[in-house]
């Protein structure tokens, strides 16, 4: 399907570029006006382009700018832990994700919507505008969430001196800074959720020892009394709430 669609793409593309060719076609060529003040301004036809692209990075800056990493590396390492192979499945790890990250950015996006898209639906800001101002919440999450330990990391790796402050930053060593951060933090959550499974497993595994039932597998007598475990102090929500507490 993607090899079929790049044929369309590419002649959408000639039809913006191409003044000629919108013309004959009827289709509004890629223009940009410049104002009295200097600024200048995309056509409306590139700034669906421009749309149509983030639209398909959606994944790419779902994984890079929000919480999501550390939730789903939790919740696999938490699956890993209680023994139970493929379940829950992925999809519903995906979409418990996916719900609790909505869940926490809430803030964020209204906050986007305030300061970026509602100014720009009513005209108050154009399209270079509302982009800026759209980055500066998410920023914010993103800083608010990063060590200042991996933020120093992929500033000496990019080459650039200590920033002055944080909007000095520049937007790839935040992300990549972020990222890392987020995995740390996910991993330390996992080693904690490990122990008291891990602990079941030794307890069961020296029983069978002393019995003499070496033959028997302990994961499969332990993985029981982990479930008990974990359904009597209500491991699903103590784990949410941790995760959705790990972000304020």
């Amino acid at each position: 399907m993607t090899r079929a669609l790049l044929p369309l793409l590419a002649f959408a593309g000639l039809l913006l570029a191409d003044p000629a060719v919108a013309q004959e076609t009827g289709l509004p060529a890629l223009t940009m006006t410049t104002g009295e003040d200097g600024n200048q301004t995309w056509s409306l036809s590139f700034q669906v382009l421009v749309a149509m692209t983030l639209v398909t990075l959606l994944p790419a800056l779902l994984l890079s700018m929000t919480g999501f990493v550390r939730i789903i590396v939790v919740l696999g390492l938490l699956r890993q832990a209680l023994g139970t192979g493929q379940t829950p499945s992925n999809p519903i790890l995906l979409g418990l994700a996916l719900l609790l990250t909505a869940f926490i950015m809430q803030p964020t996006a209204s906050a986007v919507w305030e300061q970026a898209a509602e100014p720009y639906t009513e005209e108050q800001l154009d399209f270079g505008e509302a982009l800026t101002a759209a980055q500066q919440p998410i920023r914010t999450f993103m800083l608010q969430q990063t060590r200042q330990a991996d933020l120093a990391t992929f500033a000496r790796l990019a080459g650039d001196e200590p920033y002055d402050g944080a909007d000095a930053v520049p937007f790839t060593v935040l992300a990549a800074a972020f990222v890392t951060s987020e995995l740390k933090t996910a991993f330390q959550i996992g080693f904690l959720l490990f122990i008291p499974f891990v602990i079941i497993d030794l307890v069961v595994a020296s029983v069978l020892m002393s019995l003499g039932m070496m033959m028997l597998s302990p994961m499969l007598i332990s993985l029981p009394f982990k479930l008990m475990l974990f359904v009597l102090v209500d491991g699903w929500t103590l784990v949410i709430g941790a995760l959705a507490g790990s972000f304020a």
